[in-house]
């Protein structure tokens, strides 16, 4: 039980801690919400999809993906698309005259962002499947349990994390000039992200 345990702590740590889309939205969130429960919404959200993508990878659901070429096709392609809009969003989202009430996002893009960002991320849906649900195939019973129990609980402490250090460079920020550099940086990454799996469904 105790190897379950730490086996989907540490694997649930290293598909999470690189620098992604996904990241980069929550810190960014944390970071331009006035108070920290701004970006409540935000935090529920992508452990909510995580939580999904991690239990359909752990009960074999998601492995279709891999084997309908089309529905990957799909799915690369609407991701793309919303992370060009996001970029796009985050780039633009601080005015000139800056005011955190006008630069953070309401609740409702929040959620939207945050889901197409987790659920139309073939990289993130991908590395879910190959990684963590063939790792949970050498458990059974209550190690399976626990195993997924630990991925998801990791899943969620890293978005509060990654939140409350957004909101602790937000409180030191008071001019915005650092925000807007953070806009400007995550807008790349998400482009970034965006153009590299262009060229993966070119490839497909």
């Amino acid at each position: 039980m105790t190897a379950a345990l730490i086996h989907g702590i540490i694997l649930a740590f290293g598909l999470i801690l690189p620098l992604g889309a996904q990241n980069v939205f929550v810190f960014n969130q944390g970071a331009s919400q006035p108070k920290f429960r701004g970006a409540v919404p935000v935090i529920i959200t992508a452990s909510l999809c995580d939580a999904l993508l991690i239990l359909l990878a752990v009960l074999g659901v998601s492995v279709i993906v891999l084997t309908v070429p089309v529905l990957q096709m799909v799915i690369f392609s609407v991701g793309i698309i919303f992370l060009l809009y996001m970029g796009w969003s985050i780039w633009n989202s601080a005015p000139p005259g800056f005011d955190k009430e006008e630069a953070a996002f309401p609740t409702g893009k929040q959620i939207l962002f945050a889901m197409s960002v987790s659920l139309l991320n073939p990289h993130a849906i991908l590395d879910t499947i190959g990684v963590i649900g063939t790792s949970s195939l050498s458990y059974a019973g209550g190690e399976r349990v626990l195993f997924t129990a630990s991925c998801i609980a990791v899943s969620c402490l890293w978005f509060i994390g990654l939140a409350v250090a957004g909101r602790a460079v937000g409180n030191f920020d008071t001019e915005g000039r650092l925000l807007l550099g953070i806009n400007k940086i995550s807008a790349l990454i998400i482009w970034g992200v965006a153009i590299y799996l262009g060229l993966q469904l070119y490839d497909v």
